[in-house]
């Protein structure tokens, strides 16, 4: 009696042998086609998603608020990349910015004595 393939086209797996021995099935006949990949968020865009909300909420950074709404949609699946790509340069820049006017706020501040107690 010898062994042929099942009508899957996969060879029946021998006795004993490991649960990962057989090969995994592929994709095409009986099987559909594979999904489509994920678009997955880029590690830029969650890192800027956080640092405007931590600059929204600690520096009441008001730039911060549309440099996080451009990077919540940066992380959407039905932007293209080249967009989100676009759109999560726009968040750092508008970080960046809100950071160097709370920056040169606070030392104006400073210089001008209003930091200090009486």
């Amino acid at each position: 009696m010898s062994q042929q393939d099942p009508p899957g086209g996969y060879p029946y797996q021998p006795y004993g042998a490991d649960y990962g021995s057989q090969p995994p099935p592929q994709y095409g006949y009986g099987y559909g086609y594979p999904p489509p990949p994920r678009n997955q968020p880029s590690p830029s865009a969650i890192v800027s998603l956080i640092l405007n909300l931590l600059g929204v909420v600690s520096c009441c950074n008001l730039l911060g608020i549309p440099g996080a709404i451009l990077a919540g949609l940066s992380m959407r699946s039905e932007t293209s990349p080249g967009t989100a790509r676009s759109m999560i340069v726009w968040s750092w820049v508008l970080f960046g910015t809100g950071f160097v006017l709370m920056v040169g706020l606070f030392v104006f501040l400073g210089v001008n004595g209003y930091l200090e107690d009486e």
